[in-house]
């Protein structure tokens, strides 16, 4: 309470000085505006006008000068306040309190792979764990124990878990992972915002959202149900990828001698030669000779029929007789 309440006497100590400031910048303005008119009006006859307007405008100059030392002076002082929860949560605090992040040289799509692998080689139980907590209490106290998780790279993998969650249908699951991915994507946006470490305002986050009226709670509640619903988009397509995958695998297994599917080969037959092979029957001979033997070769070329089949079936059982 009583560091509150220092806040609030800085902050309105600061409000006072900037109010104060504009006001005889303000004045200032006006008073050289003044002078400047009366100087192409009456040159020579407003001499005693000019004179006083002059020195009030060297009065309202030393007065602003002494504003502005008392706002660098408070400048100084509030580099030096000890960063907080409340001093973090005042916007004219958010530079100066948390060491701004340094700009760092764009990396490339390698070196953030190589930096991802090797994050989650080792804190992927750690992850996992943060992952599966629910209540705000108990998110905030995991990453007071384990800052270096509030990271891009966590954030990454808890999506990456989601989408194969929901790939293996567990639904339930996806959607409480989801829930600690938007915390803390949440978090990391309001670091950007802030342009601090992550870690040094992830604690900011939790007091608002455990505090925050109904905007800001539905706002979270629609980024998560947006989220969940990429999810479900993401694994949908990655098990009809997989399928597709699959079913070529299957396809180049059944080729036969001569490259050709037997099971297309077969669907693209009249029906008198499907029925051929469903009750061999043999319709060769009703058919134009021409066709016939286009229509045989295919079959032979894709193994659906093997020509001498039961002669070499019979021959290899004598030799083995």
């Amino acid at each position: 309470q009583a560091r509150v309440e220092r806040m609030e006497q800085f902050q309105k100590e600061k409000e006072e000085l900037d109010k104060g400031c504009r006001e005889c910048k303000r004045k200032l303005a006006e008073c050289q505006k003044k002078l400047k008119e009366l100087e192409v009006a009456e040159p020579e006859g407003g001499k005693g006008e000019l004179e006083r307007l002059q020195a009030e405008a060297q009065q309202l100059k030393n007065e602003e000068k002494s504003w502005e030392n008392k706002l660098e002076e408070l400048k100084k002082k509030e580099k030096n306040m000890p960063w907080n929860v409340d001093t973090l949560s005042k916007d004219g605090f958010s530079k100066s309190v948390f060491n701004v992040k340094p700009e760092e040289k764009e990396e490339t799509e390698e070196q953030k792979e190589k930096k991802h692998k090797t994050f989650v080689e080792r804190y992927e139980k750690q992850i996992k764990h943060f992952g599966m907590l629910r209540r705000w209490d108990d998110s905030q106290k995991y990453l007071s124990d384990n800052p270096h998780l509030v990271c891009e790279e966590t954030a990454n993998y808890l999506v990456i878990w989601c989408i194969d969650l929901e790939v293996e249908e567990k639904h339930a699951l996806m959607e409480q992972v989801a829930h600690q991915t938007i915390v803390m994507q949440f978090i990391l946006e309001l670091a950007k915002s802030l342009k601090v470490d992550p870690r040094a305002c992830f604690r900011q986050f939790f007091t608002k959202i455990k505090t925050a009226d109904q905007q800001y709670m539905e706002g979270f509640n629609d980024e998560l149900e947006a989220f969940k619903e990429r999810v479900r988009g993401r694994a949908k397509v990655r098990i009809e990828k997989a399928m597709k995958e699959y079913e070529e695998e299957e396809r180049q297994k059944r080729l036969g001698p001569g490259g050709l599917d037997p099971v297309e080969v077969y669907e693209s037959l009249p029906p008198e030669l499907q029925k051929c092979f469903d009750v061999k029957d043999d319709p060769i001979s009703k058919m134009d000779p021409a066709e016939a033997k286009y229509h045989m070769q295919r079959c032979i070329d894709s193994g659906l029929w093997v020509p001498n089949a039961k002669t070499a079936e019979g021959g290899d059982k004598g030799g083995d007789g």
